[in-house]
């Protein structure tokens, strides 16, 4: 795949606070921990009744250290990925070698700004980037980007932070006594800017509506087809590491999320939300 693409003007960068975040090297092992298998599990789920069959090829856009790419090589499809962070990069490339699940490439990029060509690809995965960016047409930049390097009728995945995210986990985890953390949170739940305290233990992001969310993929010019809010209530329960670890409740939080996640009034419950959509057109219109 050719990797070159002419850009005008100087490239965007990540928000300082936001690469200053990832650097810590944290992302890696996210989803193993606390409610972080629940999400992975169900983002699979739903990638598992989307995705075309491998060999596909699928851009992991803002893939971090990995985690979806190297799942998505092993069963067979060429995965580019790419992402801001330089050690999100070297860390997925290193679980690469040590999975022996390749990457067909991998590479420093922004969303908003890719080193893909026009038309290349089958799947464009935005699993990270729309929540960190706080400007809408930032926001609308990345999205058309991947369009771009969608072939017609491709397909696009994007993950959104809930716009209720901070109160909800914040009450998980004790965060509401802290006034810094409420303001925050009110002022999110307002505008969908978020501007956490350090405590907090995230970095400024958007947090999205489902329908606002719905609103802007379809106005980047696609056809959306599915919104799911990926882990339902699960998330907050005190035990859930216990249930996790247990097979039956295991499946019982997994059976929850499945049976809420398409309830349009608890959409907003789930920390996560997960859109699919896709690209109007045809495969052979873009050969």
């Amino acid at each position: 795949m050719d990797a070159s693409r002419e850009t005008g003007g100087e490239p965007p960068r990540l928000a300082r606070e936001v690469a200053r975040y990832y650097e810590r090297g944290l992302e890696r092992d996210r989803l193993d921990a606390g409610y972080g298998p629940l999400e992975r599990e169900r983002t699979r789920e739903t990638l598992d009744r989307y995705l075309p069959p491998p060999p596909a090829i699928i851009a992991d856009i803002g893939g971090g250290a990995g985690v979806h790419a190297i799942w998505l090589a092993e069963r067979g499809y060429e995965v580019h990925l790419r992402d801001p962070v330089p050690l999100h990069v070297q860390q997925a490339l290193a679980a690469a070698r040590s999975l022996e699940a390749p990457l067909a490439s991998a590479g420093v990029a922004d969303a908003r700004t890719l080193d893909l060509d026009q038309g290349s690809v089958d799947v464009a995965l935005l699993l990270g980037p729309l929540y960190h960016l706080q400007e809408a047409a930032d926001r609308r930049r990345a999205l058309e980007e991947a369009r771009r390097v969608l072939r017609g009728g491709g397909l696009l995945v994007v993950a959104a932070v809930s716009r209720w995210a901070p109160i909800l986990d914040g009450l998980r985890l004790g965060l509401l006594e802290n006034p810094d953390h409420l303001r925050a949170a009110d002022e999110a739940a307002a505008t969908g800017r978020f501007d956490p305290p350090p405590e907090s233990g995230f970095t400024e992001s958007y947090l999205h509506r489902p329908e606002e969310l719905r609103g802007e993929v379809a106005a980047a010019g696609f056809t959306v087809e599915d919104l799911v809010g990926l882990e339902g209530v699960g998330f907050a329960l005190d035990d859930f590491d216990e249930r996790w670890a247990d097979p039956s409740g295991r499946e019982a939080l997994l059976g929850a999320a499945r049976r809420t996640g398409h309830i349009p009034e608890l959409l907003g419950m789930s920390p996560h939300l997960l859109l699919v959509a896709r690209r109007p057109g045809s495969h052979s219109a873009d050969r």
